[in-house]
């Protein structure tokens, strides 16, 4: 296992530093940087940059765009952009539906869809979690029927997905459907489907969270039809896609270059604290935990640069580690700054705090994931 960069590596990481200090907007760094909310066109702003440069979707083949780098470069990239304070590359599209369909898309499906996410010409959305089927997601209940009628062979699509991130924004979502209810076991009749947030019947209602901000919503389907075209893979085959996608969403949740960029902000901030002890301990702690996460992180970088295989069950380890540590950081730089201050950096972290709390939810609760590597890596 060589958990170091080679010079190659080096370069590749001073490379990637010049550029986005030449290249980010300043007034999106800006942003970023004071917690300031994005608007969607400020969101495509951003990957229209990295499209026109080619940098994308760096893990794509390089057929559909993608660089060819290998996976110690792009995760030097992820890194390198969080570090340096860009806006988030919107996942739902570029690391989730694409990956999916080039694994398991059609040709057509490729030739339509890729293209458009790659130049982010459609904004995309996530319908998995349902009232009471979010980390349980076996459970949902979302039917889609299929019919042959006026307009061919198409699904009619039924019920509710929520806490669906952006969907006000998006241009297309896909869905986690039932397409037969009789299954003998629960995750056996699940079909995933892309559906055009445009048709007839799909209502999408905001869920105003705790810090003010509107970020998720609930989504309605109600006689919905979506072309059978539209259904990735087979027919009730839709849980081996599910997998094969939570596997890539979990290991982008570290968030390890931002976290450090984080970590020298509160530092900043955070200077006059410094004679506390036990404030100066719990600062300390983050700081080796990240560096713990990061060496984890390589680990799995290392396994896949030798194996070319995907992540496996246990990288929930990143989900977990990295999101509570977002917590912890986010909860330091509250403690940092006045808890009642107006000015717009107090306000803006009272408000990223409260934002935070559902990292350890999102992607799967850590609950949840804590018995997926009992199961699945210890054997309990």
């Amino acid at each position: 296992m060589d958990l170091n960069y080679s010079a190659e590596e080096l370069a590749f990481r001073d490379e990637m530093r010049s550029w986005l200090a030449a290249n980010l907007p300043a007034e999106l760094r800006q942003k970023v940087e004071s917690y300031a909310h994005l608007s969607k066109d400020e969101l495509l702003r951003w990957h229209r940059i990295l499209a026109a440069k080619g940098w994308v979707a760096p893990a794509w083949p390089r057929e559909w765009g993608g660089t060819g780098w290998s996976v110690v470069q792009r995760y030097i990239f992820e890194e390198e952009l969080g570090y340096a304070g860009s806006p988030p590359l919107i996942p739902f599209g570029l690391a989730m539906c694409g990956p999916v369909l080039l694994r398991f898309g059609t040709e057509a499906q490729k030739k339509r869809f890729l293209p458009r996410i790659y130049n982010g010409d459609d904004f995309w959305c996530q319908g998995y979690s349902e009232p009471g089927s979010g980390s349980d997601l076996a459970s949902l209940k979302t039917s889609a029927r299929r019919v042959n009628g006026g307009r061919g062979e198409h699904y009619v699509v039924n019920g509710q997905k929520i806490w669906t991130t952006l969907a006000h924004y998006a241009d297309w979502i896909f869905c986690l459907v039932r397409t037969d209810s009789g299954a003998a076991k629960r995750q056996e009749g699940i079909s995933f489907l892309l559906i055009d947030m445009r048709t007839p019947g799909i209502t999408v209602r905001p869920l105003i969270l705790m810090d003010g901000a509107h970020d998720v919503n609930e989504v309605f389907f109600d006689d919905v039809k979506v072309p059978a075209e539209n259904l990735v893979y087979e027919e009730g085959k839709g849980w081996t896609v599910a997998k094969y996608l939570l596997g890539y969403e979990r290991m982008n949740t570290g968030r390890i270059g931002e976290s450090k960029r984080q970590l020298a902000t509160l530092k900043r901030h955070g200077a006059h604290l410094m004679q506390e002890q036990r404030w100066r301990d719990r600062l300390s702690r983050i700081e080796v935990e990240l560096t713990a996460l990061e060496i984890t992180n390589l680990r799995f970088l290392d396994r896949m640069r030798r194996t070319g295989q995907p992540p496996g069950a246990d990288v929930s380890m990143l989900k977990i580690r990295g999101t509570e540590i977002q917590q912890g950081l986010a909860e330091l730089m509250l403690e940092a700054t006045d808890p009642v201050a107006s000015d717009p950096l107090s306000v803006a972290v009272r408000s990223r705090y409260l934002s935070m709390r559902k990292t350890t939810i999102y992607a799967g609760s850590n609950e949840i994931q804590r018995n997926i590597i009992a199961k699945s890596t210890l054997g309990l």
